[in-house]
């Protein structure tokens, strides 16, 4: 039997690959997509020029519960931080690394919106 995947994985994949293309648009490279290790997952994971940028990907519907950006809580970055440090043991990179988030929301016309937040926090 052939199930379906529930709705808030399909809007999490639309997300990612809207935010995907974005950054790929704003010259950054791919470097992998779902990075999963014991400690969680990594969305997108790219370089712009010499940084390694970590990328969460958060999408909302309405800000009801909080904006996207919000949704990103301190217990969700330190999960995010855990599991680069597990992808840095396996891929060791020399120079800097950034945690960026991709946070997609309609906005007043109901038109979804990119706000690409870089920085979004610190190690």
């Amino acid at each position: 039997m052939n199930k379906s995947k529930p709705a808030h994985l399909i809007k999490g994949k639309w997300a990612e690959d809207q935010a995907h293309k974005f950054l790929i648009e704003q010259g950054l490279k791919l470097l992998c997509r779902n990075y999963n290790c014991q400690f969680g997952e990594l969305d997108i994971i790219m370089k712009d020029q010499a940084i390694l940028v970590i990328v969460e990907v958060r999408f909302r519907k309405s800000s009801r519960y909080g904006t996207a950006a919000e949704s990103i809580t301190v217990a969700k970055q330190t999960k995010i931080m855990n599991t680069a440090n597990h992808y840095l043991a396996a891929h060791p990179h020399q120079g800097p690394i950034r945690f960026d988030a991709i946070a997609i929301a309609p906005d007043a016309t109901g038109e979804n919106h990119v706000n690409w937040i870089k920085n979004a926090f610190q190690a």
